[in-house]
């Protein structure tokens, strides 16, 4: 069905992930809604497919980040028990996902993107000061955008003793790395692209759990076909 999703607005491709199934709750609907893809994908914005975004890099397609919010949304939202989500997206591109995630976390909340390229990294921070919301999500710490190792996660200045409710990888990672299942609060949840055969054709979508006792659950969810998340490439 991910096919049959592209639209002429971002209005259309929202209303055929909807339709799809591909997006089933109303909050992740009306996030996906109030940011433009076309901010964030330099051609062809509202199809149903991954847009090249310079310096080997991808934005997936937005049936994926759609899959990776839907499974994510516990961990996204604020409750009473966490009304400051903290949620971090290793390998944020153009930063459409983060500024995504951004608008589900709430006032209280935060996202911080992480890229190893720095240019990416000022992409995804220009592309999100395109618009209003993303300018004050930009302004208001809400949203900041770093360089660094996404296999080693991110620990931001000042907030060392602080973990993340929710981590999305956009990149096919050799194995869950130890950091970032360390940097995941508990509870709390992953959503990983893994190179199971290490440089070859399988790779799979992983939902990684913990819980409040700190016991992690993996569950092996559907083929995928990502770029590998590596060291930044040598200039």
């Amino acid at each position: 069905m991910a096919w049959r999703s592209s639209g002429a607005s971002n209005r259309d491709l929202v209303e055929n992930l909807w339709r799809n199934s591909l997006i089933t709750h109303p909050q992740v609907k009306e996030a996906f809604l109030k940011v433009d893809r076309a901010h964030y994908a330099p051609s062809f914005p509202y199809e149903d497919s991954p847009q090249p975004i310079g310096h080997a890099a991808t934005i997936s397609a937005p049936h994926m980040h759609a899959a990776a919010v839907e499974e994510l949304l516990p961990y996204l939202t604020p409750s009473d028990t966490n009304p400051a989500p903290r949620a971090l997206d290793i390998g944020s591109g153009s930063g459409y996902l983060t500024h995504v995630m951004a608008e589900l976390v709430g006032p209280q909340g935060t996202v911080i993107g992480v890229e190893h390229i720095k240019p990416l990294r000022d992409l995804g921070e220009q592309n999100m000061a395109k618009s209003a919301g993303g300018k004050e999500f930009l302004e208001s710490g809400r949203v900041r955008f770093r360089v660094g190792d996404g296999r080693k996660g991110w620990v931001e200045e000042g907030e060392e003793e602080k973990k993340w409710d929710a981590i999305h990888v956009g990149a096919a990672a050799a194995e869950v790395h130890g950091p970032l299942l360390e940097q995941l609060n508990a509870p709390g949840r992953m959503f990983i692209p893994v190179d199971d055969d290490q440089g070859g054709w399988s790779q799979h979508i992983w939902c990684v759990d913990k819980d409040e006792k700190g016991a992690v659950t993996r569950r092996k969810m559907f083929g995928v076909r990502y770029v590998p998340l590596t060291d930044a490439p040598k200039v």
